[in-house]
């Protein structure tokens, strides 16, 4: 059945007159007369009462009437949901992020997304910065939030804002209440790190700095997220070097002190792979960059 054999009886069933039905169409009389008279031999039932003078429904016709509305508003809707699907406007994107990052400017990405694109669902997952890249190559996810100031060739990548690394002390530490400490000065003290295999990027960022201050050290526990170093800080079993965003977490009985000497940064990084784009993560794309140039 033609979708446009169905147009023009809704609208003749409206104006019950051939000439104005075929003027609001933008055609002439004869092919309308042409396809209505179609549409009944094709159902095999009389639609219209027509004579020369009027133009009156069947009951057959103006049961059928509701129905041709229905599948002609159905098809308008699948047109624009298409048409929204195809500009990035409908769907549902599956983005990775480390537990750091949610005290960066993820959430407020995802907020000015939701807020741009409300058709569009947004589920983060909290994975590691290793793991993402891992299901990024393999088209497991749509991208992710990293800590990482590199990646693999294959994808392509958008850096976040300036972040540095501090210490962070238990509250009663002799050094917590300074403005700032130097490595050096921690040299025997015992550290909570990240574990390599977790995050490489992160545990090499960390030895290097402890590195250019020319101290070896003495790592105490290793762990697979920044919250639970903090969390460990707290409980009074080490010390340790994080980002300075993590004071946002308000975790109760450490302290944040600003490592004396250059600004070392932390790095991270929107991340994902241009084999796997779909419109909905171009619009994401476009969404974070906008985002992050304000900073």
């Amino acid at each position: 059945m033609k979708l446009h054999f169905l147009r023009y009886f809704v609208v003749l069933a409206e104006e019950l007159h051939f000439g104005r039905a075929a003027s609001k169409l933008a055609i002439t009389q004869p092919p309308l007369s042409s396809a209505i008279k179609s549409l009944e031999e094709e159902l095999d039932v009389r639609l219209l009462i027509r004579d020369s003078k009027h133009v009156e429904l069947t009951q057959a016709g103006e049961a059928f009437l509701e129905e041709a509305r229905q599948i002609l508003e159905q098809v308008a809707r699948a047109s624009n949901v298409a048409k929204i699907v195809a500009r990035g406007m409908r769907g549902r994107l599956e983005i990775g992020v480390t537990g750091s990052l949610i005290y960066r400017e993820v959430p407020g990405i995802v907020r000015q997304f939701n807020a741009e694109m409300p058709d569009v669902d947004v589920v983060l997952r909290e994975m590691s910065s290793a793991d993402q890249v891992n299901e990024l190559l393999r088209g497991q996810i749509h991208a992710g939030f990293v800590n990482a100031s590199t990646v693999p060739p294959q994808l392509a990548s958008l850096p976040m804002g300036e972040d540095e690394f501090v210490i962070c002390l238990p509250e009663d530490h002799p050094k917590a209440q300074c403005d700032s400490v130097e490595l050096k000065q921690l040299a025997h003290e015992r550290f909570v790190m990240f574990s390599r295999d977790v995050a490489p990027a992160n545990y090499d960022n960390v030895i290097a700095i402890f590195s250019r201050a020319g101290i070896h050290p003495q790592i105490a526990h290793a762990t697979r997220q920044w919250l639970t170093i903090v969390a460990m800080v707290a409980n009074g079993l080490g010390v340790s070097v994080v980002p300075s965003t993590l004071a946002r977490s308000r975790v109760y009985g450490v302290k944040f002190i600003r490592i004396t000497g250059e600004k070392v940064l932390a790095s991270a990084m929107l991340i994902w792979n241009p084999a796997y784009y779909p419109p909905t993560l171009r619009s994401f794309i476009e969404c974070s960059e906008r985002n992050l140039n304000r900073k």
